[in-house]
């Protein structure tokens, strides 16, 4: 079974950055990250900047990514 690897916030802002997203707000420690389609949607991700996100937090990052970047593109950044 694949394991997580332990990230932290600006490890996960350099990966998403592959995808299209980029910084589009920062509120304290929480970077918004957007990319637009083609179509005009707005996708946005909120990512803790953080030196160590919690496996959980991490999880819920990819959860929430998956619905943007198809799984298989982007697990190979998020699991070993």
């Amino acid at each position: 079974m694949p394991k997580l690897r332990r990230l932290s916030g600006p490890d996960v802002v350099d990966i998403l950055r592959n995808f299209g997203f980029s910084e589009f707000s920062q509120r304290g420690s929480h970077i918004k990250l957007r990319r637009i389609t083609a179509t005009g949607e707005k996708q946005t991700l909120t990512v803790p900047n953080h030196k160590q996100l919690d496996t959980g937090t991490c999880k819920a990052i990819f959860r929430q990514a998956t619905r943007y970047i198809p799984e298989d593109d982007l697990r190979p950044y998020f699991y070993d």
